[in-house]
């Protein structure tokens, strides 16, 4: 009799919720075609809304939270194999062994004393805060369901009223309904308008409370670890002091079209070589500086020569005169004046017994003659200065041999898909000084063995 009892219990509060929900279900939808009002509260409506927001911010909060400290254990990770393949090559005879170890197990405490703080100080208060809100929205969702029964039991007992036939008993029993289901809407309806904007104002002191714990986490993790990272830099300095002789070389970057651009260059330069027993060098290429003329003599000539008068410098320490001419048959044009390059002088002393002939005149940087004038001090389509940083050694004709300190100036490709990655074309400045021609001192050099100046 018990059981029948209990199931006869069950079943009626079945029946009852299955009929709750088809009259909810009823007046959802005439509120929806317009036949029945709604009861609506839009201050609550607001409540709802930052409430949604903020648990879709908290719900992200979390997630981006827990990425952080995964990406926070993968670090540790890495870090933890650093150190260990730091111990393995770290041989027994050096000096620091000891120090560097002791760095790497302090380093991997750092570590897991970092993660273990997130965890207590950010996640568990992150769940914490998030944990609540589960509960109220099942809250709201149930005062949702108590408000539909509330306005079905004031359109039940409104339309009883306005019946013409007015049947009193039902009429007390629709009232009694309402009264019941005013009374539970507004209990929960009065609970929520407190919490639902107590909760949302308290989103801010989680806020700072949470990101003011990772950032003060973080600021002393990085200030323990910078202390490891300086000793570990002490110890290894104490290392290369003692084997300072074995430096490490930097190494360019491997040339993929090596081969190919050295017969396009070896090409281009013995189509502009000029013709056996011509001793002068060929033209420049269309818009580059006009260069002067050099004519060497290996053997001097005698006093008695048709140049009556004139002498040549016996030595590179012994420039000519001002005042001598080339073949004594005009003056040079080559006199020490102030406006006078320093290329030509260069090229005038480097030479032994050499007679210069300049076919015209260098002023303010510029070339004047029949020819028509051209800039002396920036080769064709200049593009930046580098200096070389470092010795490099070239490997093939078409590559710069470099010296460090070195100025190169730094013109583009003719074909820029001959350009390999990490390599430049250039001509060093010091040869361009010089006037040589820009087919015979252009090269190619590895961009790492230089730094831009200009």
């Amino acid at each position: 009799m018990a059981e029948m009892g209990s199931k006869g219990v069950t079943a009626g509060k079945i029946a009852s919720n299955v009929q709750k929900k088809l009259t909810r279900a009823q007046e959802k939808v005439l509120q929806k075609l317009g036949k029945a009002d709604e009861t609506k509260d839009e201050q609550f409506e607001q409540c709802v809304q930052n409430f949604n927001k903020q648990l879709t911010e908290g719900t992200r909060l979390q997630k981006d939270l827990r990425t952080y400290l995964a990406s926070v254990k993968a670090m540790h990770e890495a870090s933890k194999k650093l150190n260990e393949c730091l111990q393995e090559v770290y041989e027994p005879d050096w000096p620091g062994r000891d120090e560097a170890n002791k760095i790497a197990e302090n380093n991997d405490l750092l570590w897991l004393d970092y993660h273990q703080k997130l965890v207590d100080q950010a996640l568990l208060t992150m769940d914490t805060y998030l944990g609540q809100f589960p509960d109220i929205k099942s809250r709201i969702a149930k005062r949702g369901r108590k408000l539909v029964d509330y306005d079905s039991a004031r359109h039940h007992y409104e339309s009883l009223q306005t019946a013409k036939k007015k049947d009193e008993t039902k009429i007390a029993k629709a009232e009694e309904e309402l009264i019941k289901a005013q009374k539970v809407f507004e209990e929960m309806n009065v609970d929520l308008q407190e919490e639902l904007p107590s909760l949302w104002n308290s989103r801010v002191g989680f806020y700072v409370n949470t990101f003011q714990s990772i950032a003060g986490l973080e600021e002393n993790f990085h200030k323990e670890m910078s202390k490891l990272n300086q000793n570990l830099n002490d110890v290894l300095v104490s290392l290369e002091k003692q084997h300072g002789s074995n430096t490490f070389t930097v190494k360019a970057q491997p040339r993929k079209k090596t081969k190919l651009l050295s017969r396009l260059l070896r090409k281009k330069n013995s189509d502009n070589a000029p013709a056996k027993g011509d001793k002068s060098p060929s033209p420049p290429p269309d818009g580059s500086p006009a260069a002067p003329e050099i004519r060497v003599n290996h053997e001097p000539e005698p006093p008695s020569s048709a140049a009556a008068g004139a002498t040549l410098p016996k030595s590179p320490s012994q420039p000519a005169e001002a005042s001598e001419v080339a073949g004594g048959t005009r003056p040079a044009a080559g006199a020490q004046e102030p406006g006078e390059t320093a290329a030509s002088e260069a090229a005038s002393s480097s030479l032994p017994a050499v007679v210069v002939e300049t076919f015209s005149a260098t002023v303010n940087g510029t070339v004047e003659g029949s020819g028509g004038a051209g800039r002396l001090d920036l080769p064709p389509g200049f593009m930046f200065k580098v200096q070389a940083q470092h010795d490099y050694v070239a490997t093939d004709t078409d590559e710069l041999q470099l010296k460090a300190g070195d100025v190169v100036l730094v013109i583009p490709f003719q074909n820029p898909e001959e350009q390999d990655e990490g390599w430049l074309m250039g001509v060093k400045e010091s040869d361009w000084n010089q006037h040589l021609e820009l087919e015979k001192c252009r090269g190619v050099f590895p961009e790492n063995f230089t730094e831009r100046v200009q």
